[in-house]
């Protein structure tokens, strides 16, 4: 990667010219989905055209999300890994396709330094990392020297070995404890505190009982002093809840889980439906401000 610095030698730190959502207290940070991928458990396939990508963003960005999140890895229990050369080929076309027609923020879900390097050459603000730095040992520098958010996630294990018998003594102290010592390596490879977003990984080497006892205790994580983001969009414990099987029919039941998300202290939801969470984070937001929401 740092042979690729070297040719080019035209990365440039990101300029922020305006607060970042999450910033607004009184207003949940809604991220929006696109996953530029042929196996994703609830959307594979359906955007892997960069005239697919455009429309679908388009969509998303007009229903309320704050963020696009791109990613051209599946991340779903079992899943294969890809190459670098084809996430590549799967995510800077789709980073193009969003910045033909908007500055919106853009993350991208990767846990590879060379992918998170060309995708903010190309634009990208925010890099979404489900290894929490932990997977490319070059990851924490790129983001250090871009001065971009991060989001450090838990999870036990690797995607293809997580959810094979994950057991914990106490979930909530055990992923807390993890949080916070990936938070002090961040710190120590230059990586500003403000910049960190902490997520407790739904379904990410958990029991669908270690979810639900996540959403009910998610405010013990807010004293780790970080933004708390929650990906609990169609997951399998929905499934288990409601016994709907096809993971694109979870949405009412997903707003369950952004609702009890927000109540309890997370400021950013990731979804694959932004209308409703848009409809969902608004009511709870002014039920939580004891508010009408500003307009």
């Amino acid at each position: 990667m740092m042979g690729h610095r070297g040719t080019n030698g035209c990365y440039k730190k990101k300029v922020k010219t305006r607060p970042y959502p999450w910033a607004e207290k009184k207003r949940t940070t809604i991220m929006g989905v696109i996953n530029v991928t042929p196996d994703s458990f609830s959307d594979g396939g359906l955007y892997v055209t960069t005239d697919d990508v455009e429309r679908q963003a388009k969509k998303l960005l007009k229903q309320g999300a704050d963020i696009l999140d791109i990613g051209g890895e599946s991340s779903r229990p079992f899943s294969e890994a890809v190459s670098v050369k084809e996430e590549l080929k799967r995510v800077l076309p789709a980073i193009d396709a969003v910045r033909s027609f908007s500055d919106c923020l853009i993350s991208v879900d990767t846990t590879k330094a060379e992918v998170a390097y060309q995708a903010l050459s190309k634009g990208a603000d925010i890099i979404n990392d489900i290894s929490a730095l932990r997977f490319d040992p070059e990851m924490a520098d790129v983001v250090s020297e871009a001065q971009v958010p991060v989001v450090l996630m838990h999870m036990k294990g690797t995607p293809q070995d997580m959810q094979k018998n994950p057991v914990y003594d106490d979930v909530i102290r055990e992923i807390k404890e993890f949080l916070h010592e990936r938070i002090l390596w961040a710190q120590s490879k230059g990586i500003m505190q403000e910049n960190v977003i902490v997520d407790p990984g739904i379904g990410f080497g958990k029991r669908f009982e270690d979810n639900l006892v996540i959403l009910n205790q998610l405010a013990k994580f807010l004293d780790l002093n970080a933004p708390i983001l929650v990906g609990a969009s169609r997951k399998a414990f929905l499934g288990a809840i409601t016994g709907e099987q096809d993971a694109s029919k979870r949405d009412i039941a997903t707003m369950g889980a952004v609702a009890a998300s927000i109540m309890n202290g997370t400021s950013i939801v990731r979804v694959h439906n932004v209308e409703m969470a848009r409809t969902v984070a608004d009511v709870i937001d002014s039920i939580k401000n004891e508010a009408l929401p500003q307009r």
